[in-house]
């Protein structure tokens, strides 16, 4: 799929992007681009993160597990429920091994500024949710919670087990993700797999529950793929550098931007979903300004991101 940004009757820019659409036998509904090129899965395989520390026997009220599988903005509620899972786990922010960072949203990440707190914290970073899962799980498994982020560590061995399960690739070897954590390997067709099964695997019937009933707590109510998730009604995650899956009613579509922009992977998934029948009118209309995203001037429109090619 090509797109081009198109400023007052210019167009400025263009990029690329991969969207392969399947079915829940495996089927192929739809595929643009090379969706077997190897990549990190970096955030959007969260809810099979999230797997890996229920089978080390973690269990988690439906907000909270929301917020394990989530790349939060960072706004109040977010944190409120990062701190409750690891105090409710004997457990305080000191634990957090991610990076330090500022709350992903910029909204709330001037709420922060305002109220004093201007110091990157390994709390605001966006991964912060996942991480207190991790180490919530450890404390119920007797595993070390200083060294979770080790690749060698029980709950991070266990982690590339169920992905490879999932994906049906071997996701080594790993790389560091942006949040400290190991980051697996993989493709669009192996995400593409795995999320698949958050549709169908009664194992994963609770992450895919959460990430559904909560999409705010998973993302926030103004990113791309926040407002996507509002509105489509199943799981769906972006990833760092464009990445993007979502699965709803035995369809799941996955993307990724060669520029590594979310909001083209949002709009590029979007719109093939429209096109294999899975996004209604309604939903079409109301999502509108995630399928063509506004090029801004001055504060107000003044062009679009368009589809030129599928």
């Amino acid at each position: 799929m090509r797109f081009e940004r198109v400023r007052s009757g210019l167009t400025e820019s263009s990029e690329n992007a991969t969207a392969l659409a399947v079915n829940s036998d495996g089927d192929v509904l739809f595929s643009s681009g090379d969706p077997d090129a190897p990549l990190y899965y970096r955030s959007a395989i969260k809810p099979f993160q999230a797997l890996a520390a229920a089978r080390a026997g973690l269990e988690l009220p439906v907000e909270h597990l929301a917020v394990t599988c989530a790349s939060h903005g960072g706004f109040p509620v977010h944190l409120a429920i990062v701190e409750a899972i690891l105090q409710d786990h004997g457990l305080t922010t000191a634990d957090l091994r991610c990076t330090p960072g500022r709350p992903h949203n910029r909204v709330a990440h001037d709420m922060q500024t305002r109220r004093g707190n201007s110091v990157p914290e390994p709390r605001f970073h966006n991964c912060s949710g996942k991480h207190a899962g991790w180490l919530a799980a450890c404390t119920i498994a007797g595993w070390e919670t200083t060294t979770y982020l080790e690749p060698n560590h029980p709950l991070q061995q266990l982690t590339v087990t169920i992905v490879a399960e999932m994906t049906g690739l071997d996701p080594e070897p790993v790389g560091v993700d942006g949040c400290g954590s190991p980051t697996l390997r993989g493709s669009v067709r192996g995400l593409a797999l795995a999320f698949s099964r958050l549709d169908t695997d009664p194992e994963l019937r609770p992450m895919a529950h959460a990430m559904k009933r909560f999409p705010a707590l998973v993302a926030d109510n103004l990113r791309p793929d926040g407002r996507a998730g509002m509105w489509w009604g199943g799981p769906q995650k972006v990833g760092a550098e464009g990445l993007y899956a979502m699965t709803r009613s035995g369809v799941t579509i996955v993307t990724r931007s060669d520029s590594g922009r979310g909001e083209v992977a949002v709009a590029a998934a979007l719109i093939t979903a429209r096109r294999v029948g899975a996004l209604p009118n309604a939903m079409a209309e109301a999502l509108k300004d995630q399928m063509r995203p506004p090029v801004m001037g001055a504060g107000r429109e003044a062009g679009h991101m368009e589809l030129i090619d599928a």
